[in-house]
C-alpha cells in the first residue's frame, strides 16, 4: 500500500507538473518543433529546468542503494540493435496499414484522410503508456524491445504519414515533398534523438557512467505520471465518427496485434519473452500524436480524438487478453 501511495502522489505531481507547464496542450508542442516557423521556445525552460534537477538529484539517489519503495533500481540493460524484432513488427504493421488504407480508399476518402486513419490503425500508445506500464508487468528488460517499437513508430511512420498528406495535396510526388520530409526529421527531436542512440548502439560506443545515470533517471522521470497525463491530454477532445472510430479502434486493438504476433512468432521468430513484449505493444491504444498530426494538418481531427479515447477505454479488456494468449 505503501507504495501505491507513493507512486499516485508521485504520478500526480508530476501529472499536474505537465498540465502546468502545458505539456500537454498540442498547439504548445507543434510550436515548440517547428523551429523553421513560429517557434515557441517555451518548452525549453521546461526542460531546461528538469535538465539542471535531475542533474543535481540523480547524484544523490543512486547513492541509494535501493529506492524507497521498490527492491532495486529500475535501469535498461539492453542496449543491442534486434533485426528480427524491426522486422518482425514491421511486417505486422505494414499489413495493418494496407488494410486500413484500402478501407479507406473503398469509402473513396482522400489519400490524407487515409494516411492518418492508417496511421491510428498502427501507432500506440508505446511512450506514455507502454514504456511505464510494461516495466511493472514484465521487468526493465521490456525496456530494449519497447524502445526498437517505438523508434520505428516514429522514424517509419512519422515520416511516411508526411510523404502521403504531402502527396496528396500536391497530387504528386515532387522534390518539394522530400525536402520537406527531410526538413521535418531534422527538426523533430524525437526522431533526431532516438536515431542518434540507435547509431550510438549500433557502434557499441561506451556511454560514460555519470551520463548513462542521467539519462536513465530522465527517461524514468516520466513513468509515475503517465496514466495521469494521457487522462489529462484526452479531457478536452470531443467524441465523433463514432462508426470509424469504432472501426479504426477494431484495427489497433486486434488486427494489429494478431498479424505482429504472425511477424514476430512465424515469419521472424522472436524468443518467447521479447515476442510477447512486442505483441503486447502493438496492443496498446492509438497514440496522442497521432491526434497532434491530424490536428496539425486539419485532417479528422475529432474521428482521431474519438478512436483515441475509444480504444484507451477498451484497452483496459483487450491488453490483457493478448498479453495472457500471447504469454500462454
Amino acid at each position: 500500500m505503501k507504495a501505491v501511495i507513493g507512486a499516485f502522489a508521485a504520478g500526480l505531481l508530476f501529472g499536474l507538473g505537465l498540465i502546468a507547464s502545458e505539456m500537454v496542450n498540442p498547439a504548445k508542442v507543434i510550436g515548440f518543433l517547428d523551429l523553421f516557423g513560429a517557434w515557441d521556445p517555451s518548452l525549453a525552460f521546461v526542460m531546461g529546468g528538469a535538465l539542471i534537477t535531475t542533474f543535481i538529484g540523480y547524484r544523490f539517489v543512486l547513492k541509494r542503494e535501493r529506492p524507497i519503495n521498490a527492491p532495486k533500481f529500475d535501469l535498461p540493460t539492453k542496449t543491442d540493435l534486434d533485426a528480427r524484432l524491426i522486422g518482425g513488427y514491421l511486417f505486422g504493421c505494414a499489413i495493418v496499414y494496407c488494410i486500413a488504407t484500402v478501407v479507406a480508399f473503398l469509402r473513396k476518402l482522400d489519400m490524407q484522410t487515409a494516411a492518418v486513419e492508417a496511421q491510428c490503425a498502427v501507432i500506440g500508445n508505446t511512450g506514455f503508456l507502454g514504456l511505464p506500464m510494461f516495466v511493472m508487468l514484465f521487468g526493465e528488460a521490456s525496456i530494449g524491445p519497447m524502445m526498437m517499437v517505438l523508434a520505428t513508430d516514429l522514424i517509419v511512420f512519422s515520416s511516411l504519414i508526411v510523404i502521403l498528406v504531402h502527396a496528396g495535396r500536391d497530387r504528386r510526388m515532387s522534390p518539394a515533398v522530400f525536402r520537406t520530409i527531410g526538413l521535418g526529421l531534422l527538426k523533430n527531436p524525437m526522431i533526431v534523438a532516438i536515431s542518434a542512440g540507435l547509431l550510438w548502439s549500433a557502434f557499441k560506443v561506451p556511454i560514460p557512467a555519470p551520463m548513462n545515470d542521467f539519462l536513465s533517471i530522465l527517461g524514468g522521470a516520466s513513468t509515475p505520471g503517465a496514466l495521469f497525463a494521457i487522462g489529462a491530454s484526452l479531457a478536452g477532445k470531443s467524441a465523433e465518427r463514432v462508426q470509424v472510430a469504432g472501426w479504426l479502434t477494431f484495427c489497433k486493438l486486434v488486427l494489429h496485434p494478431a498479424f505482429v504476433a504472425i511477424g514476430v512468432l512465424l515469419v521472424f521468430p522472436l524468443d518467447p519473452y521479447t515476442a510477447t513484449v512486442v505483441v503486447a505493444g502493438a496492443a496498446l491504444p492509438v497514440a496522442g500524436n497521432v491526434y497532434m498530426l491530424a490536428q496539425h494538418y486539419g485532417i479528422a481531427p475529432h474521428r482521431v480524438s474519438a478512436a483515441i479515447l475509444f480504444s484507451t477505454a477498451l484497452s483496459i479488456l483487450t491488453v490483457p487478453l493478448v498479453i495472457a494468449w500471447v504469454g500462454g
